[in-house]
């Protein structure tokens, strides 16, 4: 007999929508993921694109109370690290770094990971002036000169949540425009200590105990310069944990998880939720209907079981 009906590997906004609305349905639901409710949405100061909260909301408010949603529909949580999933005739195995667990059904939520940029010094000074996290590491850089790394809506968040602490901000983009949305741009615009670098590249790390400079090479001059800096924020982009999930389920060249309009995976019993999967959006009111719609999927493929 199966540990669980259900099985959700991940606790962000998608994860912890689907443990609630499974639970409503009766299902013995298990929640598991390495780290505290609300994933990489925790360390965001504010959220402003969740309906219900017209004044924003800080991240971990708001992964608490899904939290707290989750538990009261029964949910159970486990500190672990989802290692590989496999069939066994009509249940699903997944394994953790501690033990395993069989489901009836399972649904991927594990998000993703910050995408690093490959550059000389990024590995070297990561935790020493190298951060993908300004929420958690601004204060650590108040009165002092940083740069974020990249141009859409994260970086440009980041470069929202320094301004309140560094002395200047700057952002480095390789494009022409920023892909961020108009709000978040204008924001930026209006901030007196962030200046945008378009068409600008960061080529390398410098530093000796921490931090101190980057090299920069920009579409409009000739040759590479250096700008003295305290701190790097890198804000490029994510790539979707789903390394434990190659040659099991179908992925696409990216590593995204392919699904179909219900959240179904290439293996039945197993659905995929939020920004880990194909074609999401990676907004938060996306990623909780993702997480509603795979609920409600495998609560109908338990059913026809």
């Amino acid at each position: 007999m199966p540990d669980f009906d259900l099985i959700v590997i991940g606790a962000g906004v998608a994860g912890l929508t689907a443990a609630t609305l499974a639970g409503h349905r009766g299902l013995k639901v298990a929640v598991i993921a390495p780290s505290g409710a609300g994933g990489q949405i925790i360390n965001a100061e504010r959220v402003d694109n969740f309906p219900g909260f017209p004044e924003s909301i800080p991240g971990h408010e708001l992964g608490t109370l899904l939290f707290a949603q989750a538990e009261a529909a029964g949910a159970q949580f486990m500190l672990d690290t989802v290692e590989a999933l496999a069939a066994a005739g009509d249940e699903r195995m997944v394994r953790t770094a501690t033990q395993s667990f069989a489901a009836r059904a399972v649904i991927i939520a594990a998000g993703s990971s910050p995408r690093a940029l490959g550059i000389p010094g990024e590995d070297k000074f990561l935790g020493k002036g190298v951060s993908h996290c300004a929420s958690c590491d601004g204060p650590l850089f108040r009165g002092k000169a940083v740069c974020v790394i990249g141009g859409g809506d994260t970086a440009l968040d980041e470069a929202l949540v320094l301004a309140g602490q560094a002395a200047r901000v700057t952002v480095f983009h390789r494009g022409k425009t920023l892909r961020a949305q108009r709000r978040l741009r204008e924001l930026v615009a209006a901030a007196g200590n962030v200046a945008v670098e378009s068409e600008t590249v960061v080529e390398e790390i410098i530093g000796a105990a921490s931090v101190t400079a980057v090299r920069l090479r920009s579409q409009n001059a000739a040759s590479p310069c250096q700008q003295e800096i305290d701190g790097v924020f890198v804000a490029v982009g994510l790539d979707p944990a789903t390394a434990f999930l190659r040659g099991v389920l179908v992925l696409d060249p990216s590593g995204h998880i392919e699904t179909d309009i219900m959240m179904r995976t290439s293996l039945a019993g197993v659905f995929a939720a939020g920004d880990i999967r194909k074609h999401s959006v990676a907004q938060l009111a996306a990623v909780a209907g993702d997480g509603a719609t795979a609920a409600i999927a495998a609560f109908r493929y338990l059913a026809d079981l």
